[in-house]
């Protein structure tokens, strides 16, 4: 029988011979010392989602040692809005599960990613790292399950047309070399971001693909394996700057934004959740969805106006949910159908086996399937603070379980639509379903009316709250789709200034 550990593509995994879960910090030093590690990164993330760089030098194991143990200050008032410049120093700490070898230093260079800790040495409250380990606790003390999730990573990259096998416009799904430009960037990121812990599902080229101005605009996609949920967020945070860095590598340009141009497809951050006990996936019972998940689904249909807040944090990202456009507008739930907000994705519930009718020399085992069934939110996109976002999800599922069963139950019976809700002859299905925000302002507004929720237990801290409703109103976006109706060249100077969000 084969472990994790057989045939890992993690360097650290291979050469420690434990999983990143496992890693402990004489490990850590172990192996710097062992393999002529000359600098450690300390990396973390500030408020605008990006992770941020403390560059030590390992000049003794004395010092390896001191800064692994107690960490480092930091100007907190510089990474975070909302905390006051008269108290702002932080501590970072790192957390040895997540190091890494950083496969662009010249320099032989191991990285972590860290916590932030104040004064006092307590974990701080406002921080979304820590806001989602504390979601996720109250989760599992709630309900006795655990909470996993992976990303869907949408991203637009653009180089100049070099005028062989021309794109076909919005026709790139699954697309294959020559009639892709960009399969070899996409396999290299793939490696490089496995090999810093990644757990990676699969690559594709994604539905977006144009030319413009002498450029070519080509959307490409990673999607991760489901993850416990605060794994998954480091995972999307160390991709994207795996996918950044790359670019700039290669000499092309890369955007996470959720949309570039009119008329063509944005780039979301879809999250599927699933719910564990044990180590055994709740999703399914009898081959139907669970009550565990119709619970979860409940809470999610609740929250979903002021999850917003955390997976839609730039006023572009209204330009992208739009009807029409494969992104949802209204706040439903309903199975493989993608005009929906949260959608049941196939989930492997079938009883053939599949593997032996494509395949006549496999003898059909009766295998049994496993569950994979995940539930799909579809609204995030890259402007998400990816660990807030988590959080929110962890904290409206939580939701579902505390509020009376029967009425959980009730919400997503109601909330459930089986047709294309964007058909003209779908009208009234569409005309009853609640509405998502439209812009930054409505988001604010929805947090602020729902703060409660995400506050309780003292989840989501409420200086935490009062920053990201602050910084979603001074967009002042309230009447966007209306300006840029009138002056629709406002919005390719939005577009440029959010072009690198997230």
């Amino acid at each position: 029988m084969y472990s994790k550990l057989d045939y890992n593509i993690n360097p650290l995994v291979n050469a420690i011979g434990k999983m990143p879960s496992d890693f402990t910090k004489q490990d850590i030093i172990n192996y710097v010392i062992d393999n002529g590690i000359r600098i450690i990164n300390f990396r973390y993330v500030a408020a605008d989602g990006r992770l941020k760089t403390l560059n030590f030098p390992v000049t003794d194991r004395s010092y390896l040692e001191s800064i692994l143990t107690y960490g480092e200050r930091v100007d907190g008032s510089s990474l975070f809005p909302y905390i006051a410049a008269s108290s702002s120093d932080l501590y970072v700490v790192p957390r040895f599960r997540t190091a890494y070898i950083d496969p662009f230093a010249e320099i032989p260079t191991l990285g972590l990613l860290c916590s932030y800790f104040t004064k006092d040495g307590e974990p701080l409250e406002s921080s979304p790292e820590y806001t989602l380990r504390k979601a996720h606790k109250a989760f599992k003390d709630a309900t006795g399950l655990s909470f996993e999730c992976m990303g869907e990573l949408e991203f637009y990259l653009v180089d100049s047309d070099d005028g062989m096998y021309p794109y076909v416009d919005q026709k790139g799904y699954h697309e294959s070399t020559p009639f892709t430009k960009f399969e070899h960037f996409r396999t290299e990121a793939i490696k490089m971001i496995s090999e810093v812990g990644g757990q990676i599902k699969y690559g594709h080229s994604e539905v977006g693909n144009f030319t413009l101005d002498g450029k070519i605009y080509e959307q490409n996609e990673i999607e991760f394996i489901v993850s416990p949920a605060e794994s998954a967020a480091d995972q999307l945070v160390m991709a994207k700057w795996i996918l950044r860095t790359l670019a700039y590598r290669y000499g092309i340009d890369l955007t996470f934004a959720p949309k570039i141009t009119a008329g063509k497809a944005g780039s979301g951050m879809h999250f599927h959740t699933r719910l564990m006990k044990d180590g055994e996936s709740v999703m399914i019972t009898d081959g139907k969805l669970s009550e565990e998940a119709r619970r979860a689904i409940a809470g999610y249909m609740l929250c979903a106006s002021s999850l917003t807040a955390f997976g839609n944090t730039n006023p572009t990202s209204y330009f992208r949910l739009v009807p029409h456009q494969e992104a949802p507008t209204s706040i439903c739930w309903g199975d493989r159908n993608r005009s929906v907000l949260v959608r049941v994705p196939l989930g492997w519930t079938g009883h053939n086996d599949m593997s032996a009718i494509a395949n006549d020399c496999e003898p059909d085992s009766k295998l049994v399937m496993p569950d994979k069934q995940t539930v799909e939110m579809r609204s995030g996109d890259g402007s998400a603070d990816v660990y807030s976002m988590i959080a929110g999800l962890v904290t409206a599922a939580r939701l579902g379980f505390e509020m009376d069963k029967e009425e959980a139950l009730a919400i997503a019976a109601r909330t459930y639509v089986d047709v294309n809700i964007h058909d003209k002859a779908n009208e009234d299905v569409l005309n009853a379903l609640e509405q998502l925000p439209t812009s930054c302002w409505e988001s604010a507004d929805e947090l602020e009316k729902k703060r409660a929720l995400y506050e309780k237990d003292g989840i989501f801290s409420s200086s935490m709250i009062d920053g990201t409703i602050k910084a979603l109103r001074r967009f002042d976006d309230r009447n966007i789709r209306q300006e840029i109706a009138e002056s629709p060249e406002k919005m390719l100077e939005m577009v440029k200034e959010f072009y690198h969000c997230g």
